[in-house]
């Protein structure tokens, strides 16, 4: 038996054709003269033709089963996320950044991409790609990497880190350009650690031994050479290891360096005189202001009547431009952060008061212990005279002193060695305030997306590599932020601001984006969401018919945006 399709044509008088078409299902036979003939069964017409189609495959002798039973999906891995990292790693050049084709090359560039996004231990992160929960694991080829490979990966990365930062400088870095320094720090786990040191945290966390960092940044925050310390390094004595890079392994001896007031102190500024073609830009600490502020001094609020800013010279700074910048923003949150403060330290005091004068605390030593650590808390203990004595104790507030501070609120002032041919007094300010830059890179680095804190290596070169990993993978979420900032909450079109030292303003268009959760088409999330949603874009493993095929999911129209973004399709495997 089998299908016969007949097709016919008829015209009509109107001379259009109209086509017919029947399906027969017939019995081929010969009769007694052993002619072959054929017997019409039943007419298939009336049924739909993938009925049709499926009678006719079953005469053939093919088996039919259902579709449910047809494939099975071996496997669904998370795939979008580590692709639109290799993706934008790819344009970037990141592997051959990194050195020649190698086993190590190839581990490195695997704990870069993950740690950007899924940023975890190095051992999770071996364990994420053995497991295989991810595609990137299988891809590079790094899903059997041991725990010492991947050690031995770090210190590969470790003894390359100068010519990779060389290149980073040459692509970012130019000659008489602006280059951006700060210093950060992260405590460390264990007591072994060769480089953990007892210092300044800027965690937070006091009494833990902890590294220090210095970041070398291009004017507008990507990352191009990082430095680790031990944990009771100065801010000078790191800034003067940033000079010795730049000049010695950049080769780039005429340059501007930014940092802040506690970097760039006066030592390094004698220094940096000594070297010719490196200027500086850095801001004055509250003494020095308080000494330009006197009555016969330069620094006078009537030169804020017009302007935010202005600049002036003074003899003890010669050579060098003085910008006064006034924030009547910053002045009033000073304020009212002084008032509670002192609010907050006078009803401490006062329940000291209490305690005295109920006679259950007489030993004046006992008093001052506990005073001193009350004016210690708040760190406005200058702004109270105390009086101690046996079994008597009494406060009150220093007003000379607050009315000194409070006619500073909100005035800084910024010290430079560029001439105004170079950089008038507005582009001045605005690089010092581009070293926000520079702390949006330690933020993104430490807590937001790559989670550098807290250390866990004790061995020196091993946290360098893991902080030289963490700087690599900032260099690459800096371009993934850039480049996918329509799906998040990222401004896009900030607002040129005409008065430099006036609070930055997002754009209508960021405002309503904020409002609306929508950029106007799609969706937009926080940009840790935002990879989370691109990880739902899977890749199956399916097993059909004896064979193994792989099929990505199809993307939603935010993942399908993401990749146009990024200026390719996406993969379907990370080569």
């Amino acid at each position: 038996m089998h299908v016969d399709t007949i097709c016919s044509h008829q015209r009509a008088t109107d001379g259009t054709v109209r086509e017919y078409r029947s399906h027969l299902l017939r019995r081929s036979f010969r009769d007694e003269q052993g002619r072959p003939r054929k017997e019409t069964l039943a007419n298939l017409s009336a049924l739909p033709d993938a009925a049709v189609e499926a009678v006719r495959r079953v005469l053939k002798g093919e088996s039919m089963v259902p579709a449910g039973d047809a494939f099975e999906v071996e496997r669904s891995v998370p795939h979008g996320n580590v692709a639109a990292a290799h993706v934008m790693a790819s344009a970037l050049g990141l592997r051959a950044l990194l050195g020649p084709p190698c086993r190590e090359r190839d581990i490195a560039y695997a704990l870069i991409v993950s740690r950007a996004v899924r940023p975890e231990s190095k051992l999770s992160t071996a364990g994420w790609w053995e497991a295989g929960d991810t595609t990137l694991g299988t891809d590079l080829g790094v899903a059997d990497a041991s725990t010492d490979e991947v050690y031995a990966a770090m210190d590969w990365l470790v003894s390359r880190q100068r010519m990779i930062e060389k290149q980073l400088a040459a692509r970012h870095l130019h000659p008489g350009g602006i280059a951006m320094f700060d210093l950060s720090s992260s405590w460390v786990e264990g007591n072994c650690c060769e480089l953990a040191a007892f210092g300044h945290s800027r965690d937070g966390k006091r009494g833990r031994r902890q590294v220090e960092y210095g970041l070398l940044t291009d004017p507008e925050g990507r990352p191009v050479a990082v430095e680790v310390f031990p944990g009771n390094t100065s801010d000078p004595d790191s800034f003067k290891t940033a000079i010795t890079r730049v000049r010695g392994d950049f080769g780039l001896t005429t340059l501007i360096m930014v940092g802040d007031r506690g970097m760039i102190t006066g030592t390094r500024i004698a220094d940096l005189r000594k070297c010719e073609g490196m200027d500086w830009i850095t801001a004055l600490k509250a003494p020095a202001i308080a000494a330009l502020a006197r009555e016969d001094g330069p620094l006078q609020m009537s030169l804020f009547d017009v302007h935010n800013f202005a600049e002036i010279t003074h003899p003890d700074y010669p050579g060098e431009r003085l910008i006064c910048c006034h924030n009547p923003v910053l002045a009033a949150d000073r304020a009212r952060t002084r008032a509670d403060l002192l609010a907050a330290t006078g009803k401490d005091l006062d329940k000291i008061k209490t305690s005295v004068s109920a006679g259950r605390l007489k030993d004046p030593d006992k008093i001052g212990i506990r005073a001193g650590k009350v004016i210690g808390k708040h760190k406005v203990g200058k702004h109270f005279i105390l009086d101690i004595a046996p079994g008597r104790f009494a406060f009150r507030r220093d007003e000379q002193k607050i009315a000194a501070e409070a006619a500073l609120d909100g005035i800084y002032v910024i010290r430079t060695s560029v001439t105004a041919g170079i950089l008038d007094s507005a582009a001045v300010v605005t690089a010092y305030k581009d070293l926000k830059y520079v702390e949006r890179d330690f933020r993104i680095t430490k807590a937001d997306d790559l989670d550098l804190r807290p250390i866990y290596h004790y061995l020196a070169d091993r946290v360098r590599g893991h902080v030289l990993i963490c700087m690599l993978a900032c260099y690459l979420t800096w371009h993934l932020r850039a480049a996918l900032a329509e799906l998040t909450f990222t401004d896009q079109d900030i607002p040129v601001n005409g008065d430099p030292v006036a609070p930055a303003r997002r754009s209508q268009a960021a405002k309503g984006k904020d409002a609306s959760k929508h950029n106007g088409q799609l969706p937009i999330r926080k940009y840790g969401d935002l990879l989370e949603h691109l990880a739902t874009l899977g890749r199956q493993t399916i097993s059909f018919a004896g064979q193994r095929i792989e099929k990505l999911t199809i993307p939603t129209p935010v993942q399908r945006r993401a990749f146009e973004l990024l200026g390719a399709p996406v993969p379907i495997t990370l080569q």
